[in-house]
């Protein structure tokens, strides 16, 4: 289901584009494309929880809930595992990654935040034709954002931009279709660090 979504997404210019360039319809599109690709998803997870054993983690919770839950009817508890995008082990798995990563690395030097501007010429480049706006095509934003997002986080790991990197952690932030934004830590190499007035 999820491949023929992302099929359907892409512009080919042997097939007519109605729907790529029918603005809001596009955007409900996609919304229902998630909303039948998600089930599919938690889906597979209910039908793997003895793989993830999670019995284990329900005998943890019911001897916590003790008291809390009594004459109430519970159903059977579903546990996301960190590797579900968005669950809570998913978020805490990043947080403990960064805190590990400071603890055997030291404090960031840099915090750095890339946020897309729907006036990039790329993107105005792509839209001006179609007669479309940024809000119309956030497939389009999206690839354009992952591009510069790839290309800076290459200058500043390999191509060394503002010094050696010894440990980098990122966070990604979807404010909405149109505006993306992605946060960086980088930990740089103590002796270069020291002249950098940013």
């Amino acid at each position: 289901m999820r491949e023929w979504f992302a099929f359907r997404l892409q512009c080919k210019s042997n097939e007519a584009q109605t729907l790529l360039h029918s603005r809001k319809l596009f955007q409900q599109f996609v919304v229902e494309g998630y909303t039948m690709v998600e089930p599919e998803r938690l889906s597979f997870i209910r039908n793997i929880q003895k793989k993830l054993r999670v019995d284990k983690f329900c005998s943890l919770q019911k001897s916590l809930d003790v008291g809390t839950t009594k004459g109430l009817n519970r159903s059977k508890r579903v546990i996301l595992p960190s590797t579900f995008v968005g669950s809570p082990r998913y978020n805490d798995q990043l947080y403990f990654d960064g805190m590990k990563i400071c603890s055997h690395v030291g404090f960031p030097n840099l915090f750095i935040t890339l946020t897309c501007n729907p006036n990039w010429p790329e993107i105005r480049r792509l839209l001006t034709p179609l007669n479309l706006k940024a809000t119309d095509k956030p497939d389009i934003i999206s690839r354009v954002f992952k591009l510069k997002y790839e290309q800076r986080l290459s200058n500043l790991t390999k191509n060394h931009l503002l010094g050696k990197v010894v440990a980098c952690k990122l966070i990604h932030i979807f404010t909405n279709p149109a505006y993306r934004l992605v946060d960086y830590f980088f930990l740089l190499n103590d002796h270069l660090t020291r002249g950098f007035n940013i």
